[in-house]
């Protein structure tokens, strides 16, 4: 990388060199709450290729720390470079720098911190923080960290409350909650089924956790059968 522009400069013209606008047109209709022009339509790969040639170099963390980006793909190859990160301290830092930002669901679902992978209470202390911020996108992350982290050998009953409790009406918070339900009805079946038998989730998060969980192979066909008769 030559010396005469910043990262984020650099970056940005790689990125722009990237664009397809078949694929922008296409990402574009996915997300309905950013605006088109902040789209410019790189393909994964192209990012994840971006990211690995610029991930332990100094212009790593200089674009790290140049918040906030203004396209779409800048803030996803943002998030793919959170993932490198395998201090923890220095990962919840970095998420606490960058969840301001984040503001809509191809970002938020892509970080993915190797750090957390190995995190235990200090992260559901963290997740809990998260939630009570009230901003969707930080919410719908701390859910995704219940998912991706804390549903087989850290798992513990209460954890599905701090899911169960949130109170939100943005689509992509209830459906991060969806999501995460139907998987714990596939790995921690007996223990989550009662939350839809009591009837302790609003009805379109109870509606879409059951469609979630008939539609996954992960659980059975006896389970599936049961759940369908507690939609309502």
């Amino acid at each position: 990388m030559t010396e005469k522009i910043s990262a984020a400069q650099y970056v940005r013209e790689r990125l722009l060199a990237l664009r397809d606008e078949e694929y922008q047109r296409f990402t574009a209709k996915l997300l309905p709450n950013i605006p088109p022009e902040r789209v410019l339509g790189v393909r994964t790969p192209d990012l994840r290729a971006l990211a690995k040639e610029l991930h332990g170099t100094p212009a790593e963390t200089e674009y790290l720390d140049a918040l906030p980006h203004y396209y779409n793909e800048e803030n996803i190859l943002h998030a793919v470079l959170l993932g490198y990160e395998k201090d923890y301290s220095a990962a919840v830092a970095r998420m606490n720098a960058f969840l301001p930002y984040v503001d809509n669901w191809a970002v938020c679902d892509v970080i993915n911190p190797k750090a957390f992978g190995k995190a235990g209470g200090e992260l559901i202390s963290q997740v809990k923080e998260w939630i009570a911020s009230g901003e969707d996108y930080t919410v719908r992350f701390a859910v995704s960290c219940l998912m991706k982290y804390f549903l087989d050998e850290k798992f513990r009953p209460e954890y599905l409350d701090l899911a169960v409790q949130i109170q939100s009406e943005e689509y992509y918070v209830n459906m991060m909650r969806a999501w995460y339900l139907a998987t714990a009805l596939a790995k921690q079946y007996e223990t989550t089924v009662p939350i839809l038998e009591d009837r302790r989730l609003d009805r379109w998060t109870h509606n879409k956790t059951i469609q979630k969980a008939v539609e996954s192979f992960r659980v059975s066909d006896e389970h599936k059968a049961y759940l369908k008769t507690l939609r309502y």
